[in-house]
């Protein structure tokens, strides 16, 4: 950890799917900035080693596997970030999944789970923390959506709906919660190089192919560049903000469908 850059010093953050990816990237960079991190996963294994981490630079942290789209494992999560260290100041919203069907042969099942992972979870973690923030009125919850709330693509309905349903919750969130002095906000990355979206390369490379070539800024995200919009979000100098989505995509959702061709000949 830098010890030359602690403005969340004392505050307590969780985390989650912060096993990997993207959730990686804010666990270790809230802790630089000196936060004790609940590294939240369901693979416990990597929450451990993204903790460990953490530890070796310096900071605190305490890994913790929830399956956040139960309510009775985020109860727990709380109560065990509770026993530790006594409160919650920070919370982000960001594990996830993806998935590729054709919308007549998506099946209930499949819809479920990814409305259940990526919406029904943001809700379970921000009602059960936002109890604790109302009761000392303070708190900060950043969500991590996805430029596909906004931007329809094939065979990525699902995914497109749970996280458009990611952004309106922020903006209820921020609406209802401000007079206890919480704000909330959300996050939308496209295409960061995360093993999700490898993953996704991999099962799916026709949908990708060129992508890079076709993003103003010329290259993909990393997963610390959402992550910087996270840790941002968290600051002291982020209280006057409030439901409002920072979209970290390299100029993508501004680029005139039209112009693409260009892009990919610059």
């Amino acid at each position: 950890m830098d010890k030359n850059r602690t403005r969340l010093e004392g505050k307590v953050a969780i985390v989650t799917g912060a096993g990997r990816g993207i959730g990686q990237a804010i666990a270790i960079g809230l802790a630089n900035e000196g936060a004790n991190v609940i590294v939240n996963d369901v693979n416990l294994e990597s929450a451990r080693s993204v903790a460990d981490e953490i530890k070796h630079r310096g900071g605190q942290a305490l890994a913790i596997k929830a399956d956040v789209s139960s309510s009775t494992e985020v109860n727990q999560m709380v109560k065990q970030t509770l026993d530790k260290f006594g409160k919650i100041d920070i919370l982000v919203n960001n594990a996830g999944i993806s998935g590729f069907w054709p919308i007549l042969e998506l099946t209930e099942a499949e819809w479920d789970h990814m409305l259940d992972t990526n919406l029904k979870s943001q809700f379970l973690c921000s009602q059960a923390v936002g109890k604790e923030m109302i009761k000392r009125k303070s708190g900060k919850i950043v969500n991590i959506a996805s430029v596909a709330a906004h931007l329809a693509s094939p065979r990525v309905m699902a995914y497109a709906v749970s996280k458009a349903g990611v952004v309106m919750l922020t903006k209820a969130l921020a609406i209802e919660w401000a007079r206890y002095n919480i704000t909330a906000n959300v996050v939308s990355p496209h295409f960061a190089l995360t093993p999700l979206t490898l993953s996704a390369i991999e099962r799916e490379p026709e949908l990708y192919a060129g992508r890079e070539k076709r993003i103003p800024l010329g290259r993909a995200a990393t997963p610390e560049d959402p992550a910087n919009a996270v840790i941002f979000l968290c600051m002291p100098e982020s209280d006057y903000i409030t439901g409002q989505e920072i979209i970290v995509d390299g100029g993508m959702s501004v680029l005139n469908p039209g112009a693409v061709h260009i892009i990919e000949r610059m």
